[in-house]
């Protein structure tokens, strides 16, 4: 059954599962905003444990708060569980093997591997290590294992319930920047609920599964997926923990 919910609807089909919230145990009842920053992380591997439909209709309503241009509020919002979020898995896995990864995404997420510049590319790369190398234990020359960590992607790291953020094309490329004010506050408001969350654009690798499975509307584009779940806090690839650039190295004071 496709699960599906709008931004700001109050109503919406029940999540497969729903149970009562469960925070994380060391998790303060309330959050200060920047306890919800300095918490946030990519949770790149999650506990089976269901997700209340509750808190996610609720994160959905706080995140549709968010500054939009004119307050146009371009935003729409698809959410997968069951077996609607095993067929897209499934569809999208079997274009995976196939080699069907789009040549061209729907919009410009990220330059060419070979054209990343400095200081970006260090910074890339440097996560790319950390991540592979010092949390996986897998070799930067060992493709297979890199590519069955990356397939998990579209698994939503074992996450039980994903999204899709799509905006309106009409909105031109303004609403990528409202949709990443949504979704900042999509995943703020999931840690106030005990939850974690990964923004994972690798999905607009092969967007017209996604599209396809979810019947998006072709006025819509597809921004990117997000897996929502109870952190696996015992993964090894929950143990990265990625630093800043100081603020000196990116301020400048007129």
């Amino acid at each position: 059954m496709q699960n599906s919910l709008s931004a700001g609807h109050r109503s919406g089909p029940a999540l497969a599962g729903a149970t009562s919230a469960q925070p994380a145990a060391d998790q303060p009842a309330t959050l200060t905003v920047s306890q919800a920053v300095l918490s946030r992380r990519s949770i790149r591997a999650y506990l089976p444990t269901p997700v209340p439909s509750a808190a996610v209709a609720r994160l959905l309503e706080l995140a549709a708060r968010s500054a939009s241009n004119s307050n146009s509020q371009p935003w729409e919002v698809h959410v997968v569980t069951g077996e609607a979020k095993t067929a897209l898995t499934l569809a999208v896995l079997a274009a995976h093997d196939a080699g069907r990864r789009v040549e061209r995404r729907e919009y410009d997420y990220q330059p060419a591997p070979g054209d990343w510049i400095e200081p970006y590319k260090g910074r890339r790369g440097a996560f790319g290590d950390l991540l592979y190398r010092s949390a996986l234990g897998i070799a930067p020359d060992d493709t297979p294992a890199r590519l069955v960590h990356h397939r998990r992607n579209y698994e939503f790291f074992g996450a039980p319930v994903g999204l899709f953020l799509t905006v309106s094309r009409n909105a031109r490329d303004g609403a990528l920047v409202d949709a990443g004010m949504f979704l900042q506050a999509l995943m703020l408001g999931a840690r106030s609920e005990g939850l974690d969350t990964c923004p994972q654009a690798s999905w607009i690798d092969f967007f017209p599964e996604v599209r396809e499975q979810l019947n998006i509307k072709s006025d819509q584009v597809i921004v990117c997926g997000v897996s929502l779940g109870y952190a696996d806090h015992d993964h090894p690839a929950n143990r990265v923990a990625t630093d800043r650039a100081p603020s000196s190295s990116w301020v400048t004071v007129h």
